[in-house]
Parts: structure tokens; sequence; C-alpha cells
């Protein structure tokens, strides 16, 4: 199970951290991702990371603003949102994925509930 937390309202040019614990699992044998979902559009990447931790990936719209990491020993992954824009307004989802590192949705198989992040103008 993946459990999602640290979303919330934040004015544009502020920060959050979300976290996710993961149980049940072989953590360190799981490349896990960040997602989010807008009202009325389709999921998208976020980040991703490796499996040790050492390869990241971003998508454009946040590179340079966001930071994902991992603690195996913690069984949790971070996204650290800087430099907020009212356009980060999303659901946020982590996701997990046997092996190896991906940016695609359907890559992942097990998901968080997500959370919510609201950016105001």
């Amino acid at each position: 199970q993946l459990q999602a937390s640290g979303g919330g309202l934040v004015q544009a040019g502020g920060s959050l951290r979300l976290s996710c614990a993961a149980s049940g699992r072989t953590f360190s044998g799981y490349a896990m991702g960040w997602f989010r979902q807008a009202p009325g559009k389709e999921r998208e990447f976020v980040a991703s990371i490796s499996r040790s931790g050492d390869s990241t990936y971003y998508s454009d719209s946040v590179k340079g603003r966001f930071t994902i990491s991992r603690d195996n020993a913690k069984n949790t992954v971070y996204l650290q949102m800087n430099s907020l824009k009212p356009e980060d307004t999303a659901v946020y989802y982590c996701a997990a994925r046997a092996l190896t590192i991906s940016t695609l949705v359907a890559a992942f198989d097990s998901w968080g509930q997500g959370t919510q992040v609201t950016v105001s103008s």
C-alpha cells in the first residue's frame, strides 16, 4: 500500500513537501514516481526515481522547481515542491513500479490515494 500526505493550500511562490509511505513490499525493489491530475485533465507524469535513488526524471514543467528523493530505510519517497505556481494545482499521486524507472503512467501498477495541492495566485 502507498499512502501519500503533505498536500494543502499554499500561495504562489511557496513550498510544500509531499511524502509517500509504502508498506507491504520490499521498497528498495521498486522505482517510484509522482504524478498529478488536475480537474478535467489526464493524469500526467511529474517525477520519478530509481530504486537506489541515483537516477531521477522530471517533467519539463517542474524541472528546477521540484525534487524527488527517497529514503529506503524509511520506505518513503518525497517530492519537494518549490516556487509553486497556480498551474501546479492538482491531486498528486505516488506510484510504484517493480525494478526499472519510467516516466509513463501506464508503466506503474501500484498507486496511492492522492493528496490535494492547491496553489492560490
